[in-house]
């Protein structure tokens, strides 16, 4: 199995840069001369290893060092393609110029086997900023932005931008606000005057995701939303929500549970969309909230 280990101590090398004969011992379960004698090998074989002495020394490979094509396998090759395909759909212009160097060296076109575009119908403008966020993730650099919070409230934010993901068909990102001195979360959509600052920051102690999002710009009171639907709105019903979600009656409406989903004018708007076809059930302070939206609405086409 002498194989299996050599490749296990380049991919150890490739990931902790340096190591000690003490620690590859450990961790493949040999004696250190056997570690010696498998350096020895793929230093043999071209493997660029070398020796640091010293108390903080080990063996290392050279910077320049790259995993030749042929050590990764023909499915492996396909999954780092299919993966890249996939970022592609943010559509960064650095994402697209690694699918292509890599498709080059691996001398195969991607599988082009599904497609994702996060942008709108409309001007696709919830991911426009999202190339420039990434890349001050990456160099820490500080941003400025307009942001309109969900009542419509106007401010000027500085953020040191931590994490970006995509959750209920929009694009969030969190960070460090300066201006409120706390991490918070923001819906990328609700940006404007987006700009990258030439000011770096280092990174902070800050909070675990879970509680970044109970601090947020965004979110509101999550509550336990049940709604009655009539058969006509059937295909939406199967497009939101899962089966274990789902209780079929007997007139042939469903009965849909939506949990631990924030309670905005973004839920409001999510049912009153369903028209006449749907019926909220429970809690009964949405209920009487989207009855007043109703009247609202009903009044303003009886002018």
């Amino acid at each position: 199995m002498q194989i299996e280990r050599l490749f296990k101590i380049v991919y150890y090398l490739l990931d902790k840069k340096i190591v000690t004969a003490k620690e590859l011992a450990g961790l493949l379960g040999v004696s250190k001369r056997t570690v010696f004698r498998d350096i020895d090998t793929l230093s043999l074989s071209g493997i660029p290893i070398y020796s640091e002495k010293g108390s903080k020394g080990g063996y290392k490979l050279t910077d320049s060092f790259v995993l030749n094509k042929s050590i990764i396998t023909e499915h492996e090759q396909n999954e780092i393609l299919s993966a890249l395909q996939g970022l592609s759909a943010v559509k960064t212009e650095e994402t697209e110029q690694v699918l292509q160097k890599l498709s080059t060296f691996f001398k195969k076109s991607p599988p082009n086997w599904f497609s994702v575009d996060f942008s709108s119908w409309g001007d696709g403008g919830g991911v426009r900023d999202f190339s420039d966020i990434k890349n001050a993730i990456f160099k820490k650099h500080i941003i400025e932005f307009d942001y309109y919070n969900s009542k419509g409230e106007k401010t000027h934010r500085r953020v040191e931008p931590l994490h970006m993901w995509f959750k209920a068909h929009s694009w969030y990102f969190n960070g460090f606000c300066l201006v409120k001195q706390g991490v918070r979360l923001f819906k990328l959509s609700r940006t404007r005057n987006f700009t990258v600052t030439d000011e770096k920051f280092t990174e902070r102690d800050l909070l675990t995701e879970s509680e970044c999002h109970e601090q947020t710009d965004t979110f509101h009171d999550r509550v336990t939303l049940v709604m009655n639907i009539a058969p006509e709105m059937a295909y939406r019903v199967y497009d939101f929500y899962s089966e274990e979600d789902i209780v079929k009656n007997d007139d042939g409406s469903l009965t849909v549970t939506q949990r631990g989903e924030p309670e905005d004018n973004g839920m409001y708007g999510f049912i009153l969309s369903f028209g006449e076809y749907a019926e909220v059930l429970e809690p009964k302070h949405i209920r009487d909230i989207i009855n007043e939206k109703a009247l609202l609405i009903s009044k303003k086409y009886l002018k």
